[in-house]
């Protein structure tokens, strides 16, 4: 069977915090230790999910029916180690009601540096470490460790 058949994939229902809607569907897969997950697509959630990849805390991810826009979504396998998952948090800093924008310098680290910050720059999503040594500043998305 197929990963779009085993998700049952319909038309995607839309929210008014697509990125909330992104974290929240990923932190409950992990709740209740799911392999994979549904998100609907965009572009902001694909490179939110690919920068997830590349730091190590998602196992890989697929982009689904590029054909309906209606049903085009992602599916983002997570990553365990040892049937513990690789993302213990993830929050959601800036919202639709209070966007939150910070200078490179007042970039937080989470965790002293074991979790990383998302933020959303002119030179598209980048993490905490990267906008501190580009002396980049922009909207600080989200938080994950």
């Amino acid at each position: 069977m197929s990963a779009t058949k085993e998700l049952n994939i319909k038309s995607n229902k839309v929210s008014n915090d697509p990125i909330s809607d992104c974290l929240t569907r990923i932190r409950n897969a992990i709740t209740i230790k799911k392999a994979k997950v549904l998100v609907p697509f965009s572009k902001l959630k694909a490179s939110l999910v690919d920068l997830l990849q590349k730091e190590g805390y998602i196992k890989s991810y697929e982009i689904v029916n590029n054909d309906n826009p209606a049903t085009k979504s992602i599916i983002v396998e997570l990553k365990y180690v040892s049937g513990v998952p690789a993302i213990k948090g993830l929050k959601r800093v800036s919202k639709p009601g209070l966007r939150k924008y910070i200078k490179s310098k007042y970039v937080p680290r989470v965790l002293n540096g074991l979790g990383i910050c998302v933020l959303s720059t002119n030179k598209g999503l980048i993490t905490d470490r990267k906008a501190r040594a580009d002396k980049c500043g922009g909207e600080l998305l989200c938080t994950v460790w």
